[in-house]
């Protein structure tokens, strides 16, 4: 992944980098590496998800083992240094950068760690639709519910899961979330 860091520009980087201090902040979810994969594609950069995902991980690991540590911005550059020589400049100026403004702000509660260890909520969004026909049934009417789920994994990566239910599946699905609504109100 170090060599795919190269090819990475400066604004980018910078921006992967303060997503994960967020991330590791807990401000946010997680890091949407498929949205920033795109624009940097767009920008007419080649890389792809799975290698960006591994550099945002690498730097995750990075920032929070600085975190736990308290080093410094020097002593995180003067480590980064003596241990990964084929890290490029600019990546190593964003990290200091980065470090120095941000990086004193990352909580390392061992409460906040394991909280976080089963991922996270982030969005949902959800239609109904009615499958008219299909090549083996010309007349179904069938109603269904799509749902996809946007998700931060533990490691802040966002991802989507889509499913779709029948509207029996969706009433169940749709009566267990009462229930939960209803233990939480008494909490």
């Amino acid at each position: 992944a170090a060599d795919k860091i190269n090819v990475i520009p400066q604004d980018f980087l910078a921006e992967l980098c303060e997503q994960i201090i967020q991330h590791l902040n807990h401000t946010s979810p997680g890091v949407n590496t498929a949205e920033l994969c795109q624009r940097i594609q767009t920008s007419g950069i080649e890389i792809n998800i799975g290698d960006l995902a591994k550099i945002a991980n690498i730097l995750s690991f990075l920032f929070s083992t600085a975190a736990r540590n308290s080093l410094s911005t020097e002593e995180l550059v003067s480590t980064l240094g003596s241990a990964v020589s084929s890290l490029p400049k600019h990546a190593v100026q964003v990290i200091r950068h980065v470090w120095n403004e941000q990086g004193r702000s990352i909580c390392v509660s061992e409460d906040a760690r394991d909280a976080v260890t089963v991922g996270q909520f982030v969005d949902m969004k959800w239609k109904l639709g009615v499958a008219m026909s299909s090549d083996t049934c010309r007349s179904l009417r069938y109603p269904y519910v799509a749902v996809t789920l946007t998700v931060a994994d533990p490691s802040g990566q966002i991802t989507d899961k889509s499913f779709e239910m029948t509207i029996p599946q969706f009433k169940n699905f749709f009566r267990q979330f009462k229930e939960m609504a209803s233990v939480l109100e008494t909490v």
